[in-house]
C-alpha cells in the first residue's frame, strides 16, 4: 500500500527516527502506525531505542485517586535527570499513566513479566475452548496465538490503548514522551488498589433482618 506523507511526519514526531527510516518502516508494517514504531526500535533506529541505553534513575512517584477514594494508583516513572522530573510535561505524563492504570487495572508493565505458567495455563483454557467451537484443528494453534495477543493488550500496561486516546497504546505514547524530552524514560512498577478488592463481602438476607429487628 501507499504510505502518505502525513503518515511518514507523524511517525517522524512520534519516534525523532529519519525520513527514509520512517517511510521504510511503514512500508514494512503496512501503513500501521504501532507496529512501525515497534520496528523501528527492534532496528535502533528510533530515539527512544538510541536512548533506552542509557540509565534512568531520577524521576517521580506519582498518585491517583479516584471514584470517591475507591481506587487508588501508585507508579514509579524514572528519567534520567532531576531537572526533567519537575517539568510540567514530565509529571503530566505521570498522572496520565497513573490514571489510566486506575481506569484500565493492567496486571504487569509489560509482557516479559507475566510468568510463563500463567500463560502456559491460558494456552490450554483457550485450546479448549476454540476446540469446544468446533474449530478445525489445524487452525486451532493460530487462533490461541492470536487470543494471547489480545490477552497482552488486556493485561499488559505498555500494549493496552491509551484511555485518553485510545489510537495509541502506552509504548507508543511512552515513545512520543522521550522524543519530545530527549530522555530516556521508563515506566518501572505500579500498584493499583480497589476498595474491598479480595475481601468476602457479606451478603445480608433481608427478610431476616427485617424479622430480626422486629423481634418476630
Amino acid at each position: 500500500m501507499a504510505v502518505s506523507a502525513s503518515a511518514v511526519k507523524e511517525l517522524r514526531e512520534r519516534t525523532g527516527a529519519g525520513m527514509l527510516d520512517c517511510k521504510k518502516a511503514l512500508d514494512e508494517t503496512n501503513g500501521d502506525i504501532t507496529k512501525a514504531i515497534e520496528f523501528l526500535r527492534e532496528k535502533g533506529l528510533s530515539a527512544a531505542a538510541n536512548k533506552a541505553g542509557r540509565v534512568a534513575t531520577e524521576g517521580v512517584v506519582e498518585s491517583y485517586i479516584h471514584a470517591g477514594g475507591r481506587i487508588g494508583v501508585l507508579v514509579e516513572i524514572n528519567c534520567e535527570t532531576d531537572f526533567v522530573a519537575k517539568t510540567d510535561q514530565f509529571r503530566t505524563f505521570a498522572r496520565d499513566i497513573a490514571m489510566h492504570i486506575a481506569a484500565a487495572n493492567p496486571k504487569f508493565v509489560k509482557r516479559e513479566e507475566v510468568p510463563a505458567e500463567e500463560i502456559e495455563k491460558e494456552r490450554e483454557i483457550l485450546k479448549a475452548q476454540a476446540l469446544n467451537e468446533g474449530k478445525p484443528e489445524k487452525i486451532v494453534e493460530k487462533m490461541v496465538d492470536g487470543r494471547i495477543s489480545k490477552y497482552y493488550e488486556e493485561y499488559c500496561l505498555m500494549e493496552q490503548s491509551f484511555v485518553k486516546d485510545p489510537d495509541k497504546t502506552i509504548s507508543a505514547l511512552l515513545n512520543e514522551k522521550i522524543s519530545a524530552i530527549g530522555e530516556n524514560i521508563s515506566i518501572r512498577r505500579f500498584v493499583r488498589y480497589e476498595l474491598g478488592e479480595g475481601l468476602e463481602k457479606k451478603v445480608d438476607n433481608f427478610v431476616e433482618e427485617v424479622m430480626a429487628q422486629a423481634k418476630l
